[in-house]
């Protein structure tokens, strides 16, 4: 098989011809979403760890009951923040809740607009489809190689990383509602006069409503299960006790931070499950 190897297609010499590229001749642009996304995430964990930990409690529990209506949803929160400081990761946690609120704030704030961009334009979401399936199936691995050139260590190329790894699952289901309005409602609404915008604002988003916070569970969940992934390229949260344990072979350690995270989704998916009401 030497005859077919000798014409190998160079797809890691490009790939690297390209990321030299863009390391010298846009390096300004990453520094600027470095700061950018440094500050964002400094501000939101700022706004978790400088509060006592009951006051973050009680905002939580109260968003829980705004949002659910039980106050057995509400007394699963609080008995699930009270294990978390019972075993000591109260820090860790606002760690990794500081990437995950992050990553929800880019993720849907990128991924929103380009679902409905592609609903509009088949031809768009046509086009697409493969990146979206490429940035999900890619080993998140590969990710983290350009994200410690292009933004060094630290919590910033583990939320690019998370970014990359999250953005399709907003996109898609954005685009499933948006084009699955009922034509017979897009028509009502340009019968009695409704332009594109307030077709869009009317009636295709709120008819997409529950796909669109579909997408934000799902960016809470997969965003979640990267803090180990992004613990690997520095940042802090709940995934470095498992690396470490990992490194030290530490069973202890290593149930224990796993069974925090477990805890954490499970608080996030049930407190912050929104369904049209």
């Amino acid at each position: 098989m030497d005859w077919l190897t000798d014409y190998k297609i160079p797809v890691g010499k490009t790939a690297k011809i390209v990321n030299d590229w863009l390391n010298d001749n846009l390096g300004g642009f990453f520094d600027a979403v470095s700061f950018v996304m440094e500050a964002m995430i400094n501000g939101i964990l700022w706004l978790l760890q400088s509060p006592h930990p009951f006051v973050i409690i009680a905002l939580f529990v109260g968003l829980t009951w705004y949002l659910q209506r039980n106050w057995k949803v509400c007394l699963g929160v609080t008995l699930g923040f009270m294990f978390i400081l019972n075993q000591g990761y109260w820090e860790e946690t606002t760690e990794s809740l500081t990437l995950i609120l992050s990553s929800c704030v880019v993720c849907m704030g990128l991924g929103v607009p380009i679902g409905i961009a592609a609903a509009h334009r088949p031809r768009l979401y046509t086009a697409m489809v493969p990146v979206l399936d490429l940035m999900q199936t890619l080993p998140t691995f590969v990710y983290l190689i350009p994200a410690i050139v292009f933004f060094g260590l630290g919590m910033v190329p583990g939320l690019i990383a998370t970014v990359i790894f999250v953005l399709p699952a907003p996109i898609r289901l954005t685009h499933l509602g948006v084009s699955t309005t009922p034509t017979a409602l897009l028509e009502a609404a340009t019968a009695f006069g409704a332009t594109p915008k307030q077709r869009l604002w009317k009636v295709e988003l709120p008819f997409a409503f529950p796909q669109i916070m579909a997408g934000l569970n799902q960016t809470i969940m997969l965003s979640l299960s990267m803090v180990v992934i992004a613990a690997l390229v520095g940042a802090n949260g709940l995934g470095v006790p498992v690396v470490r344990a990992l490194n030290s072979v530490n069973t202890a350690l290593g149930f224990e931070s796993g069974f925090i995270i477990v805890v954490v989704a499970i608080l996030l998916d049930r407190s912050l499950r929104v369904t049209r009401k």
